[in-house]
């Protein structure tokens, strides 16, 4: 793993939730403790604690954060508790409910995931939420964004066994013909092509279409789609071609600017925390000229800031 987050040791849960019960009985809450404790164990050792709190004490881990914190900080703590397809399948659920999708929720991780993590989320939120994920979706999609995302949905992109170069060509052409040769353009070409290839193939693909058509693919991609399905396909690109650079330039745009976008920082800081957000912030700092670490300081604040800074695990000057 290339995370910032892995096992703590020597681990002791219990000692840990009667440290965390003591930093949040009587009047106020002593959040420094609950913020060390909760940023340096992983998620396993993390439900292990909630587990050992709730027969210590019988009460429920998570219910107690949502009564002791508050704020961005509060929502922090309780996405840290969450299993990992648990806090993928809740952040779909809530793209999707209510009024209005927040597509770029889906975007980031459907684009992202591998076909393992794709098919587990798909489980969870079945067991979690007593509905099917992929009617879901469709229900509050449509046209060929709809579409893209279903053909994600079904996990089924090939597997990275070699790379066939003559296929590597047809795919590359096709994809020309489909765009820039096209007046307008055969979407369903793309996202046949995108959606389904094996990553190392794509890698070629986007290589030889650069030869054919003097285009980066994701320029092609700019111009001839629009809206929500260019960004989800520009999405699915940047993840072939690098899921840690896909990251480091989400984070980036989550702080750049006025105002910071929470919902996505502590999203892609709690999801990548095990995977690799080392690999995030070797990216960050060669694409961004600054330090993920640097960014996150000026951008938040108090125990927020010092949470998502344990997280973030170190600056690279």
């Amino acid at each position: 793993t290339r995370g910032t987050v892995t096992a703590f040791s020597p681990f002791d849960a219990r000692a840990d939730a009667e440290a965390l019960r003591k930093a949040m009985k009587g009047m106020g809450t002593d959040e420094e403790t609950v913020l060390k404790i909760l940023t340096s164990r992983n998620n396993a050792q993390r439900q292990e604690i909630a587990s050992a709190f709730k027969t210590l004490f019988g009460r429920d881990l998570v219910d107690d954060l949502k009564k002791e914190l508050t704020g961005k900080f509060e929502t922090l703590m309780v996405s840290l508790m969450r299993p990992a397809y648990v806090f993928d399948a809740h952040a779909l659920k809530h793209a999707i409910k209510g009024a209005g999708t927040n597509e770029k929720v889906l975007t980031e991780i459907l684009a992202s995931r591998t076909p393992a993590e794709v098919q587990q989320i798909k489980q969870v939120y079945l067991q979690e939420y007593e509905a099917n994920l992929e009617d879901k979706i469709t229900g509050e999609t449509s046209g060929h964004f709809q579409r893209m995302l279903v053909v994600l949905l079904q996990a089924n992109r090939d597997p990275d066994a070699g790379v066939d170069e003559g296929l590597v060509e047809q795919d590359a052409q096709v994809l020309f013909r489909a765009g820039e040769l096209k007046w307008g353009t055969d979407e369903e070409k793309f996202i046949t092509i995108l959606g389904t290839r094996s990553v190392s193939h794509l890698r070629r693909v986007f290589d030889k279409y650069m030869t054919i058509s003097g285009f980066q693919i994701e320029e092609t991609i700019d111009r001839e789609t629009s809206g929500d399905l260019e960004k989800l396909l520009l999405a699915v690109v940047k993840c072939i071609r690098s899921v840690p650079a896909y990251f480091a330039e989400t984070l980036y745009y989550s702080m750049k600017g006025a105002g910071t976008d929470d919902d996505t920082l502590i999203r892609v800081m709690v999801s990548r925390s095990e995977i690799d957000l080392l690999d995030i912030r070797r990216e960050f700092r060669k694409n961004f000229a600054k330090s993920l670490y640097q960014m996150i300081q000026k951008d938040t604040s108090g125990d927020y800031r010092k949470a998502l800074l344990l997280l973030c695990g170190g600056d690279d000057e």
